[in-house]
């Protein structure tokens, strides 16, 4: 530790360093993959061995991996680590297949939490501060991830895990917190809890907030800061990438610097897959560098981004990503949890009463991200009153169940949702910012 780096021969490395370093791991990497079932036969089939590793573009020689192809591999089909070396599982939400899974040595964890110090590090939290995390535990990544990673720090931490408001601000009060991880909505809505109480945020000792695993924009970023009175920075990360800790932005909060030592960051164009230059936008492809158990290569993430141009003022070598602007597929996250249309489909598809056709609606309300779920019944009467109540309900925990959170659900009259000649429309994102 040195002054405002937590590992500054790494953060400042200088770039051609950097590139042989990535080089090294790249060949250490593709070593272990060849060990995976999915891995080995894909890299037998494209003809790439380690030697053929020369510089970082060498990776070009190497085939995508895709979500699809963790799921058809589930569990264990891309750990190219002994298990018995296995430490820690950690999975995303699945849709109506299998999760993503991701498998964990006692390296990768260290690895991690590393990154996660390295964070906290860059936006001034210390072994003096206490840390705070509202982010749900389990098999989500942000809450262990920030957790490990606070305590390498050597923060005092909070896990109070998500949700409960009230106690989260008797923790930051009593506890005197000073570092808090939240999603951005969360964050809104904990500012409005301080309001309802008569408690002045500014009157305790927070100072720092951690914002991520949801999409929002710079003005809702500045506004979180002023209904709080903190210094909010912007994270990146996803499960199949370890989760929290990828990218984040350093106190200039201008674009996130993604670690390059633990991962190779292609921008691509979604349809050619070919590179596009330095800050034009294009899908962002993620290949792991520090991983002994699981390693992915060329992991398209479907996230829309582009690599900043010029240097940092902070002095880290790391090139930066922009906030992401968008996604290349279906999906939508909403209060930090990803949710397919097919989820919701799969639950729907098993009540008699229901037809076909319905539409999710995502929409601010009193700054909180909502969820709306409409779908039209089909041979059931729409004037039996406590049947409808009783099948809300019903959906409602089911969705719960599958999804992670609890959506309004309506049930409306055969025809009344909007249908047209072309592919049906399941997602209106009538959010703030994102329209």
């Amino acid at each position: 530790m040195n002054g405002e780096y937590w590992q500054p021969e790494i953060e400042t490395m200088p770039r051609e360093k950097l590139r042989e370093l990535q080089a090294e791991k790249l060949r250490r990497t593709i070593g272990i993959a060849l060990k995976s079932p999915f891995y080995g036969s894909k890299l037998r089939e494209s003809g790439v061995t380690p030697d053929d590793i020369k510089t970082v573009d060498d990776i070009r020689k190497l085939p995508f991996t895709t979500k699809q192809d963790l799921r058809d591999n589930y569990p264990f089909g891309l750990v190219g680590g002994d298990m018995k070396d296995a430490i820690r599982i950690h999975s995303s939400s699945g849709t109506t297949g299998h999760p993503t899974v991701v498998v964990y040595s006692r390296h990768d964890i260290d690895s991690w939490a590393n990154m996660v110090a390295r964070n906290m590090y860059m936006v001034g939290c210390r072994d003096t501060d206490v840390f705070q995390n509202s982010s749900g535990y389990g098999m989500f990544t942000g809450g262990l991830g920030f957790q490990y990673g606070a305590e390498k720090l050597g923060a005092t931490t909070i896990p109070a895990a998500a949700g409960n408001s009230k106690r989260q601000i008797m923790f930051i009060r009593d506890f005197g917190t000073t570092c808090l991880h939240a999603i951005p909505s969360y964050a809104v809505r904990l500012a409005e809890v301080f309001k309802e109480e008569g408690i002045d945020p500014r009157d305790t000792s927070l100072r720092t907030l951690f914002i991520g695993a949801e999409p929002h924009t710079e003005e809702q970023r500045r506004r979180i800061e002023r209904l709080l009175g903190v210094k909010a920075y912007n994270s990146f990360g996803m499960t199949e990438m370890n989760g929290p800790g990828v990218a984040f932005e350093c106190k200039q909060q201008n674009g996130m610097h993604l670690w390059e030592d633990n991962y190779i960051v292609e921008i691509v164009d979604p349809d050619t897959l070919e590179p596009v230059p330095d800050g034009e936008y294009g899908e962002m492809v993620l290949t792991t560098l520090d991983r002994t158990m699981m390693p992915i290569l060329r992991y398209r993430t479907r996230d829309l981004t582009r690599i900043l141009t010029g240097e940092c003022p902070c002095g880290r070598t790391h090139r930066r990503i922009d906030r992401i602007k968008g996604r290349t597929d279906d999906m939508f996250i909403i209060k930090g949890v990803n949710v397919f249309p097919m989820q919701v489909e799969k639950i729907l598809a098993q009540y008699p009463g229901l037809g076909s056709n319905y539409i999710i609606t995502l929409d601010t309300v009193d700054d909180n991200d909502v969820m709306t779920v409409e779908v039209e019944l089909d041979d059931m009467p729409s004037d039996v009153f406590p049947e409808l109540q009783k099948m809300t309900r019903n959906i409602q925990r089911a969705l719960k169940d599958e999804i992670l959170l609890t959506p309004k659900v309506k049930l409306v009259k055969k025809g009344s949702i909007p249908t047209g000649d072309g592919k049906a429309v399941r997602v209106k994102d009538l959010r703030d910012g994102r329209k």
